[in-house]
């Protein structure tokens, strides 16, 4: 590795400077990130800069120091870039030009729908929705049904949130038409890291066509033939139309983007979440008992014909099925929580530590190296479905080198760049889960290890490399 260590000017972190123009380390970094940093921790220490594709990204490893870039966000900025990232992603002008004011701050108003009691209402419209996929599921499975995992969860999320969302297509091909939508979804959904890397879609094949029909999906006189939309989105389309300079395509293509940003991730964490229990017998029959016994103490019954209510203080009370859950997304996140310095300056960490960064360096932390360092979590490659269990309750108390830790579990990011949607995002993948497991026996019919494809490193819930079959049954 031709590569050269030095400090940039006083008080800067140690440089990581690859020996090829302008891409630095990005190909190392891309091939296996996690190996990367953890090789140059053990090199550098907790604070080093790497230089990748133009950019110099100084990461701080010390899960410790999280606090003291979280606080900083007037100095390290988030929202202006992923809204540079997201309006070249999904074809829309950026919010930042000054052409829509305040814009920005209204649609991040509108995630007051997403929390409280609006949260409650929508969360009560994705498990009728589910439901009533599930009840079609039942009406199909009169013996073992065989079927592929990622696309079981593909197909049945997608169609729960888009309904949930945007509403009913009316059509008497109403499935059909979401299929369509959700087909056209996937095949852009594969070039995401390209563009999200700041490949031109030019240079991607058929994703430029596809991301154009996937828009046009959300153009005005399409959504307003749907029924029952949510108020989140109805709340976003009435802050649309206050901006004369925003076109009927830009409109469109900020309800897809809302779209990617409600499923693009739920979808792969709901197969982990599938997958790891299936796996896992133990953790499957702990995760089942606690289902029925809900179900029983609340005099529900489970099977196609009866609609089974939840709250969410009966939702949060699963513990072995938010464990579960939760187990998964530290073995399958891998989002870089990343900041950009507005202006030179010196950030103070503790223990009198301080590093200086210039305008416009990134600053990056990267939990998935906390969420696999075996100080904080003991064996961390193996599955402990109830390893956020204790003495029967939640537990929220992780320690590395004797002291506790604030943050121990970061899959949907940090401080104000922390997923809006986190909280229907547990609640609908809890519900998938519940529902699955209270109608149908299921298991896996092939015996293969499935692995994390590495190639959304630092973007959310990496996906499998592969697909695999399993079978359900209606619970007799």
């Amino acid at each position: 590795h031709f590569f050269s260590v030095f400090n940039r000017k006083s008080g800067e972190p140690p440089l990581i400077n690859g020996w090829i123009p302008y891409l630095g380390k990005a190909l190392i970094f891309r091939k296996d990130a996690f190996k990367f940093l953890l090789d140059q921790q053990k090199k550098l220490g907790d604070i080093f800069t790497v230089h990748i594709a133009g950019r110099y990204i100084t990461f701080i490893m010390d899960p410790f120091q999280y606090v003291y870039v979280i606080r900083n966000s007037k100095q390290l900025e988030f929202h202006e870039f992923a809204d540079k990232m997201a309006s070249k992603t999904f074809d829309y002008p950026a919010l930042s030009k000054g052409k829509f004011p305040d814009l920005k701050e209204n649609l991040h108003r509108i995630y007051q729908y997403l929390q409280g009691k609006p949260l409650d209402i929508i969360s009560d419209h994705m498990m009728k929705n589910l439901q009533d996929i599930f009840e079609w599921k039942c009406s199909q499975a009169t013996d073992w049904e065989t079927e592929k995992m990622y696309k079981f969860c593909c197909s049945v999320m997608f169609e729960a949130s888009f309904v949930t969302l945007y509403g009913r297509v009316p059509a008497a091909d109403g499935h059909k038409v979401i299929s369509e939508i959700r087909d056209k979804f996937i095949k852009f959904d594969a070039s995401f890291p390209y563009l999200a890397a700041n490949i031109p879609i030019e240079l991607l094949g058929a994703t430029k066509k596809v991301r154009k029909e996937l828009i046009h999906h959300f153009l005005l006189q399409n959504m307003t033939k749907w029924l029952g939309g949510s108020k989140v989105v109805q709340a976003r389309q009435d802050i649309f139309e206050k901006y004369e300079l925003l076109g009927d395509y830009d409109k469109a293509a900020h309800h897809f983007a809302f779209l990617w940003a409600s499923v693009g991730n739920t979808i792969p964490a709901t197969f982990w979440a599938m997958y790891y229990l299936l796996r896992h017998p133990e953790a499957l029959a702990a995760v089942r008992d606690e289902i029925d016994h809900l179900l029983q103490s609340t005099g529900q019954k489970r099977g196609p014909t009866y609609n089974i209510h939840l709250t969410r203080e009966q939702l949060d009370n699963l513990v072995y099925l938010e464990s579960a859950l939760n187990e998964s997304l530290r073995m399958c996140s891998s989002s870089m929580n990343i900041r950009i310095s507005q202006e030179d300056f010196v950030l103070k960490l503790e223990g009198n530590q301080e590093v200086g960064l210039r305008k416009g360096d990134w600053i990056a932390l990267y939990p998935q190296i906390l969420h696999m360092d075996p100080e904080v979590y003991e064996d961390p490659k193996e599955y402990k479905f109830d390893r956020y269990i204790e003495n029967g309750k939640k537990k929220t108390t992780f320690y590395k080198a004797g002291r506790k830790l604030k943050y121990f579990l970061m899959p949907f990011g940090s401080g104000i760049s922390m997923c809006p949607g986190r909280f229907l995002a547990m609640n609908e993948m809890k519900m998938f889960l519940f529902l699955l497991l209270a109608h149908f026996d299921v298991e896996l019919v092939e015996n293969k290890a499935v692995r994390l494809d590495n190639s959304r490193m630092g973007l959310g819930i990496l996906l499998p490399d592969v697909d695999i079959d399993f079978r359900y049954k209606l619970r007799s």
